[in-house]
């Protein structure tokens, strides 16, 4: 993997106005090489150096951004190398779900959560085996790893809580939870499967309807 990615100017080359339509999807492409130079910096020092011997600064160095960059991205060293972030969602999106919406039937509203959470970008297939590579050598990222889902778990069952009210049976909520992960996780397979093209909050549904049809079945 290199050790720094070229981040392509906010001006496209045909003049001011050439990249006027996308700016959007401009800038996205500019933060996820960032983000993609920080995760290669991140593994190459720490498989030179162990985990310890690689700094955030060493890592900015190697990634040619400031630390304050790094810091817009990943709220750690152990972050930037597992390639994980916080688990945000957009309050409205949160604040429909609690209400009730958007569809009124839960599974499916969760559905939507889902995709909104897991809309991220992804590391990728050789990214994702380099991280889960130095984790085997490294306890204290396999922890901050099973610290990161139980935070998204969570996050889940707070939600589920509040839609739900303070009299909901815990076991429901607890059930619920749970078949977020599975859903969570199903597609970040799927999307792995297919060459990690596009996002993997595309492959919710996919996944969410083979649920359904094999319940069906008992």
């Amino acid at each position: 993997m290199p050790s720094t990615v070229s981040v392509p100017s906010a001006r496209a080359p045909g003049g001011p106005d050439a990249g006027a339509e996308h700016p959007v999807g401009l800038r996205e492409r500019q933060k996820q090489a960032r983000r993609e130079a920080l995760i290669d910096a991140a593994h190459q020092l720490v498989e030179r150096h162990g985990l310890d011997g690689a700094t955030v600064e060493a890592i900015c160095v190697e990634a040619g951004v400031s630390t304050r960059t790094f810091f817009n991205y990943f709220e750690s060293k152990d972050d930037a190398v597992l390639g994980i972030e916080p688990w945000s969602l957009d309050p409205a999106i949160a604040a429909e779900f609690v209400a009730g919406g958007p569809t009124g039937r839960i599974v499916a509203d969760l559905e939507v959560v889902v995709g909104h959470l897991i809309a991220k970008p992804m590391l990728g297939r050789e990214r994702l085996a380099a991280a889960l590579r130095l984790a085997r050598d490294e306890p204290r990222l396999v922890v901050r790893q099973m610290a990161w889902l139980e935070d998204y778990r969570r996050e889940i069952d707070t939600l589920v809580r509040r839609r739900l009210g303070a009299d909901a049976p815990p076991d429901r909520v607890e059930l619920l939870g749970v078949l977020v992960l599975v859903v969570t996780r199903s597609a970040f397979v799927r999307w792995d499967t297919a060459g990690s093209a596009g996002d993997a909050r595309d492959h919710v549904r996919g996944v969410v309807e083979d649920l359904r049809a094999l319940l069906a079945e008992l």
